[in-house]
C-alpha cells in the first residue's frame, strides 16, 4: 500500500499529471518536459524525483541525456487497485439496478 500512497500522493500536483501525460506520448528529456511551464528545469527535475520515488517515471542513460518515460509496474499496481474499486461501484449499481427493476415491476402491478 505504501507504493500506491506514494503513487497517489505523487499525482496530486497538476504539473506531475500534466509530466504523466506529456511522457504518454512518449518519453522526453527535462528540457523537452520543461518547455510548456513556466518553471525552471531544475524545478522540473525536482517533480520528476517525487514520479520517479513513486515508481510512476523511470530514466535511462543516453550520452549526457537521461529521457524519462512511464513505468508501467508502477502504472499497474495503480490501474489494478482502481480496477478493484471499479468492480466494486459495478456490483453496486447492479444491485441498485436490480432494486429499481423490482420497483417499478411493484408499480404496474398496482391500479392507482
Amino acid at each position: 500500500m505504501t507504493s500506491l500512497d506514494a503513487a497517489f500522493s505523487a499525482m496530486a500536483d497538476p504539473t506531475r499529471r500534466a509530466i504523466l501525460a506529456r511522457l504518454a506520448k512518449g518519453e522526453a528529456t527535462v528540457a523537452e518536459l520543461a518547455e510548456p511551464f513556466a518553471m525552471t528545469q531544475p524545478a522540473v527535475s525536482q517533480h520528476l524525483k517525487v514520479l520517479e520515488d513513486a515508481g510512476l517515471v523511470i530514466h535511462r542513460v543516453d550520452g549526457a541525456k537521461r529521457p524519462r518515460r512511464l513505468a508501467k509496474p508502477g502504472l499497474d499496481s495503480m490501474d489494478q487497485w482502481l480496477g478493484m474499486l471499479r468492480k466494486a461501484l459495478e456490483r453496486n449499481y447492479s444491485r441498485l439496478d436490480d432494486v429499481l427493476a423490482g420497483m417499478q415491476t411493484k408499480r404496474k402491478g398496482t391500479k392507482r
